[in-house]
């Protein structure tokens, strides 16, 4: 009799402490109401409630009076309102006591989203982008993704490395405008079908892929002039068409990390493009730009200097392939 009480003393004793330290993932729902205003509500019973501090807003969101931090039944309830609603650059800190959160979202616009948040230093940060809120307004969505795609392509090191295989090994204005724009209709292409849904690829082949494209053009751009047999000199668009299929896959990839909410699939699809093509553009009238002043500085360039940017690129590209490559093997 003495073993059995001592047996449930422990067991209280074990579930008083659970009480006290709970940890776990709670299911948590962030919905828009009719009136313009949030409503961020946690499952927590009133045992639990205490876990579950007031959230930290983003700029222009104040809590509405009366609705902050309401108990009711199996639900804590936070209530805000935000002076041009929220929107993909918002984020959301809140302070809560569990290993992380499961978010459901519904947006104005009528549409869902769930994503699971996990604690980090004390908090769960829910930047609002990954659960693909809507930017606002047309002209706001327009802006964030042409700003995205310019932001892409310029901190896109491999796409800028083909880019300038191209510029290198390209004669001639006609036919370089002949071969960049074959370069963008491609991946102009692969982007809108991949982004639609209608091409899929998985991301590490695709990035493989096209570090393999940098290297070949590397290789093309030091193979000697006079050897003009291969494809790549003969035309260049043909070559720029092909690995343009793969980098619009790249892009679409980066497209689709940012999370796109469905109603802004349109719009992101054409100003991403362009921003990405302003981006493109902006590169290679800066490197002929640059290579215009050295030949208006100088007597003209070295013997060999065409091909010294070829050997950079080209060993970047083989390091890129052989680590891509090689993290495709690990994941298998």
């Amino acid at each position: 009799m003495k073993r059995l009480i001592w047996i449930g003393l422990l067991l209280a004793g074990w579930n008083a402490a659970a009480l006290a330290h709970d940890i776990g993932v709670s299911p948590a729902w962030l919905q828009a109401q009719e009136d313009g205003s949030y409503v961020l509500a946690v499952r927590a019973g009133p045992a639990l409630s205490h876990l579950f501090a007031a959230p930290q807003l983003p700029s222009g969101c104040e809590p509405v009076a009366g609705a902050w931090g309401v108990q009711t039944g199996e639900r804590k309830l936070f209530q805000f309102a935000c002076r041009d609603g929220l929107g993909p650059d918002d984020t959301l800190l809140l302070p809560w006591q569990r290993d992380g959160i499961l978010l459901s979202v519904q947006w104005p616009d009528g549409s869902h989203s769930r994503r699971l948040f996990q604690t980090q230093s004390g908090r769960i940060e829910v930047p609002l982008e990954s659960l693909q809120a809507p930017a606002g307004t047309s002209w706001k969505a327009a802006q964030r993704y042409f700003g995205l795609g310019i932001e892409h392509i310029l901190f896109g090191a491999d796409h800028l490395a083909f880019v300038l295989g191209l510029l290198l090994l390209v004669r001639g204005v006609g036919m370089l405008v002949k071969t960049i724009t074959a370069f963008t209709v491609a991946h102009s292409l692969t982007l809108a079908l991949a982004t639609l849904g209608f091409l899929g690829l998985p991301p590490r082949p695709v990035e493989a892929a096209i570090a393999l494209s940098i290297l070949y053009l590397a290789v093309e751009v030091v193979r000697p002039r006079s050897d003009g047999t291969g494809i790549a000199r003969r035309a260049p668009w043909r070559v720029a068409f092909a690995f343009g299929l793969l980098h619009g896959l790249g892009f679409a990839g980066a497209l689709a990390s940012i999370g796109l909410p469905t109603a802004e699939i349109p719009l992101a699809l054409v100003f991403f493009n362009l921003g990405v093509e302003f981006g493109q553009l902006l590169f290679v009238f800066a490197v002929l730009g640059l290579g215009r002043i050295i030949m208006t500085r100088t007597e003209g360039l070295p013997a060999g200097a065409r091909i010294l940017p070829a050997y950079f690129i080209g060993g970047i590209a083989a390091y890129w392939l052989i680590d891509r490559t090689f993290s495709i093997v690990w994941q298998i």
